[in-house]
Parts: C-alpha cells; sequence; structure tokens
C-alpha cells in the first residue's frame, strides 16, 4: 500500500479517532501495565473486549499483510494510528515473541501454507510463542549449540536442551534451533517449530533473584517435530535465526519509534518526593539534579533516534545491524533509571518486604534486579558491540563470535 498524504491520511485519522472512541474501554486509560505481566494475563472483562477489537482489526500488527488478518497500513498510517492511541490513553494488547520475533521472520522466511496458519492467530493474540536458542554450553558462541534434529522420515526427532527460554512455561509453541548435521557448524543448523504440548518436552521456571521466573530450562526428550515444521531450507537455520535477532534487537530496543522504558516524568517526582527541594523548588541534591538532567537528554535523544532508525528499517525492509547499537542505548538507559529511583529513594528503595513500604518501593528494587537483564537477553552488551565494530564499522575481525 502506497503512502497517503493529505487528505487521505485526515481521512485516515478521523477514522482511527472514531473507531478508537467506539472501542476503547475507558477503564483501560493508560494501564498498558496490563499487558507487561510476565505472567499470562487473565483474559476477561475490558480487557478481553479490548483485544479481540484489536486483533480482529489487525491494528495490533498494523503494517502486517492484510491476507494474514494484520492491519495492512502504510507506514504513515501507522504512525498516526500510533498518534491517535496515545491521545488517548490507548496501547497495544498484542504482543510477544510472536508478534516481535517470529512472525516478521515467518513473513520472510516462510512457506504460504506456514504463514496462513501461524500469522493469524499471532495477530490476533491467541498463542503465545518462546524462543529456543541458548544451551547451557550455548551462549555468546550460538552457533555452537547442539540439540539434535535427527531425521526420521515423516518428522523430525528431537533431542538436548535451552536455557533462558523466556515464559515457556506458558507458551504453545516454540521457535527453536536445531543441529541437523553434526560435521558442520554454522551450515548445520535448522529452525524448527516446535508445538509445546508435544510429549517429551519439559520446562522448568528458573527463580531469579528479583523473585520471578521469567525464563526456564527446556528440555526435549525424543520430540517428533513433522517436517512441514522446518522453516526455510534444511540446513539454512542459521541464516533464518541471525534476522529473528536483529528483530527482537529491534523489539527490545523500543523498534517502532517508542522510546526506552525509562521514563523522565516519573522519575523527577520520585526525586522531588524522596530527596526534596530547596527554597527554589529545584531538586535539592545538585548532583542527582545534574544527572536526572542527562539522563531526561538521554532518553529523548534515544526516543528520536530510534523513530529515525525504524523508518530506515521500513524503507530497507527490515532492520539493519543499527539494532545492536539501539539495543544496547536503550539497555543502558532502562539499568541507570531503574539505579536511580533506587538512589533516589535511599533505604525504601531496598525494601523487599514489609508494610511499611508503598507497592512502588516494593517494586522499585526487583526491577532494579530484573532491569539488569536487559544487557544480555538478546545478546550481550558485548557481543553487540562485536557486531557493531564489524558490521557497522568495519573495524578488523578479531575472530570473536558475533550472532
Amino acid at each position: 500500500m502506497a503512502d497517503f498524504g493529505g487528505a487521505d491520511l485526515d481521512a485516515f485519522r478521523a477514522q482511527a479517532k472514531t473507531w478508537l472512541a467506539e472501542n476503547f474501554p475507558p477503564s483501560l486509560k493508560n494501564r498498558s501495565d496490563i499487558a507487561a505481566a510476565e505472567a499470562p494475563v487473565p483474559v476477561e472483562g475490558d480487557y478481553k473486549l479490548w483485544k479481540e477489537a484489536m486483533g480482529a482489526k489487525g491494528w495490533g500488527v498494523p503494517t502486517w499483510p492484510s491476507e494474514y488478518g494484520g492491519g495492512g497500513l502504510n507506514s504513515s498510517e501507522a504512525r498516526v494510528l500510533r498518534e491517535e492511541m496515545a491521545a488517548v490513553g490507548a496501547w497495544n494488547p498484542i504482543g510477544g515473541m510472536g508478534v516481535m520475533m517470529f512472525g516478521p521472520t515467518l513473513l520472510e522466511y516462510g512457506t504460504e501454507e506456514q504463514k496462513q496458519r501461524h500469522i493469524p492467530p499471532i495477530v490476533r493474540g491467541e498463542l503465545r510463542w518462546c524462543q529456543g536458542y541458548s544451551e547451557p554450553g550455548s551462549g555468546s558462541d550460538l552457533a555452537s549449540l547442539q540439540t539434535k534434529a535427527v531425521d526420521k522420515g515423516d518428522h523430525f526427532l528431537v533431542n538436548g536442551s535451552k536455557i533462558w527460554t523466556s515464559g515457556a512455561q506458558y507458551a504453545d509453541w516454540c521457535f527453536c534451533l536445531t543441529r541437523t548435521d553434526p560435521s558442520k557448524k554454522h551450515e548445520g543448523i535448522s529452525f524448527l517449530l516446535i508445538d509445546m504440548k508435544t510429549p517429551g518436552v519439559e520446562p522448568r521456571p528458573i527463580l531469579l533473584i528479583s523473585g520471578s521466573s521469567p525464563f526456564c530450562e527446556t528440555f526435549f526428550t525424543d520430540v517428533k517435530v513433522p517436517k512441514e515444521n522446518l522453516v526455510g531450507p534444511l540446513n539454512g537455520g542459521w541464516t533464518v535465526g541471525k534476522r529473528l535477532l536483529q528483530h527482537e534487537r529491534n523489539g527490545l530496543s523500543g523498534g517502532g519509534g517508542a522510546p526506552a522504558r525509562s521514563n523522565p516524568a516519573a522519575l523527577r517526582e520520585i526525586a522531588k518526593t524522596y530527596i526534596g527541594v530547596d527554597e527554589s523548588g529545584r531538586l535539592a541534591d545538585r548532583d542527582f539534579r545534574t544527572r536526572l538532567i542527562e539522563q531526561d537528554m538521554n532518553a529523548r535523544a534515544y526516543q528520536l533516534t530510534n523513530a529515525r532508525v525504524a523508518l530506515e528499517a521500513r524503507n530497507q525492509n527490515g532492520p539493519s545491524a543499527a539494532t545492536s547499537i539501539m539495543k544496547n542505548a536503550s539497555s543502558s538507559i532502562n539499568v541507570n533509571h531503574a539505579e536511580m529511583v533506587v538512589e533516589a529513594m535511599g533505604y525504601n528503595g531496598l525494601a523487599w518486604a514489609g508494610d511499611e513500604f508503598s507497592a512502588e518501593e516494593l517494586a522499585a528494587a526487583r526491577a532494579f534486579l530484573r532491569v539488569k537483564s536487559g544487557t544480555i537477553a538478546g545478546g550481550s552488551y558485548e557481543i553487540q558491540n562485536n557486531i557493531i565494530s564489524k558490521r557497522i564499522l568495519g573495524l578488523p575481525d578479531t575472530n570473536i563470535h558475533t550472532y
């Protein structure tokens, strides 16, 4: 669909505004935190109605092709939709790894039958996906993975284990990198789709220091995977898997023009509440005030840069290696935000339990611990620096693993 301007875009804005007024429940205004939970969201009441409406309209994935249930919008229309949603406090209830990572990859590499089967349920938010990439012995050097998929004629027989499979205990499906040729490294990997209800699949949640269990160990014991669940060519999964990682980094960095998860306004209010202000109404701690301004500037600069990168990605038919820069920038901003919240709260920011602490104070320490995993998820900070040096700056190859 071509990008429209002028009257056509004004007409779409009016359409979006009317549709939102008719379908977005006022009770959910600015309540995107409901969908941010790591555990499954109870699908009931207004949330259920809103999710069904967005899924049916296809606006949860506004630029995906309409033939698979997507919104079919062009980039200008998608921008207008985001603006109108923000104006009324609406948010996207359709998300997860299916939207952020697997769906865009399948649209590029999947067969028509695979797209028709898997994309519509993702568009409607009906199924949850997890990622089978890292293994206990294959982290930074992902291509050394050893989970085997042996050809048994009409199916593959999968044996092995994965680790850090986010949300595996809740997932319906897993997109998984497996070794189908043990004699080769990168050229011996295939990309398989595994139904998590298949006998032999066992996810085990890992309890983190933050008190939550968003990650799992996942074990595969004689798991039968139909041949039609192979995405891309046999032994061609490394190419598919790398492309998915670009989509993942784009999503983790807030791809699509969204800001990093730092909220400067909220941080300012927390600082004023706990640190206090001077006689001029300024934050009393001069050093903290300086760093607060720097954090605000970084978050705003990131938002503008990310919007530009997202536009370039659309013009180039997908994300590029620049997602590594944005992923590192967003994780750094988010970690700094969480650290400053705890610092501003002081003793209260270290609270773990007790009626004398507010819900925000109890959440601060957990967020402080949880957010640090963002420097590892999707490829560690160091791995991203390797990618940036090699694929963007063109520096000599030092034989350091990148993926």
